[in-house]
């Protein structure tokens, strides 16, 4: 039987023969919000995860650590045999928005179920922008910079 851990983990029991536990494994709930953090990157058509001032707060903590943290975006609730998700997303322009998001909860449910043993109940997905290529912020003050200045 699988009781919850008051250090935002689960504990999940393992049994031996005859029902005998021998140890607890705990997964912690970030474990479930980067096994989802991965799973939703590796599907085609979304562009980042995380809203506005995440992606922000997210694309300077990344340039600094040099790693991404891929639990950006995702918040969970690990009960003791179940967990709950909501996911915030960009989109590619001109995919099909019903059809991404099926794929997410598909690869998600797939990824923590495997990899946890708990039961996703629940994918909550919000999708925050469209990416329109070309459209990035960064892009615009390159050709700012590059245009020149009017002033000096």
């Amino acid at each position: 039987m699988a009781t919850n851990d008051s250090l935002s983990g689960t504990a999940l029991s393992t049994g031996g023969t005859l029902g005998e536990t021998r140890g607890t494994t705990v997964i912690a709930d970030t474990v479930v919000s980067t096994i989802a953090g991965i799973a939703v990157r590796e599907t085609e058509g979304i562009h980042s995860l995380g809203g506005g001032a995440s992606r922000a707060l997210g694309a300077v903590k990344d340039k600094v650590s040099r790693s991404s943290d891929p639990s950006r975006g995702v918040k969970v609730e690990v009960g003791e045999k179940q967990t709950a998700l909501d996911i915030d997303v960009v989109v590619e322009y001109g995919v099909e928005i019903l059809e991404v998001a099926r794929e997410v909860r598909s690869r998600v449910t797939d990824a923590v179920e495997t990899m946890t043993g708990l039961e996703v109940v629940e994918i909550n997905i919000k999708v925050l922008d469209v990416h329109v290529p070309g459209a990035d912020e960064g892009d615009e003050e390159s050709e700012r910079a590059s245009s020149g200045s009017r002033v000096q």
